[in-house]
């Protein structure tokens, strides 16, 4: 086993306090920055849903529009064709 001297005890001290105070001040301040990733975070979140909730409004009103133009489009179709045949009752005649 190694025997240390008084000198070396002192010097290994003063690294240990040297090397905790570089430490804590390169952590120092780092809860405002962990805290202020987290609220971006959040902040970005939230614009991702609230755009996400608008692209599915938007779409569930297209679909809407859509499924009316299919159902106007299909009753023109039967009112020009009220035998069924396929071919428009103007033609036919």
């Amino acid at each position: 086993m190694v025997a240390f001297t008084s000198d070396q005890w002192v010097i290994l001290a003063l690294v240990f306090v040297l090397g905790f105070l570089v430490g804590a001040f390169l952590l120092a301040g780092s809860g405002r920055k962990w805290k202020h990733r987290y609220r971006n975070e959040v902040r970005e979140r939230e614009e991702l849903e609230a755009r996400h909730t608008e692209r599915e409004r938007e779409w569930d009103d297209r679909e809407k529009e859509w499924r009316e133009r299919d159902s106007l489009r299909g009753a023109a179709i039967k009112e020009r064709d009220r035998d069924g045949d396929g071919v428009p009752d103007r033609t036919e005649y």
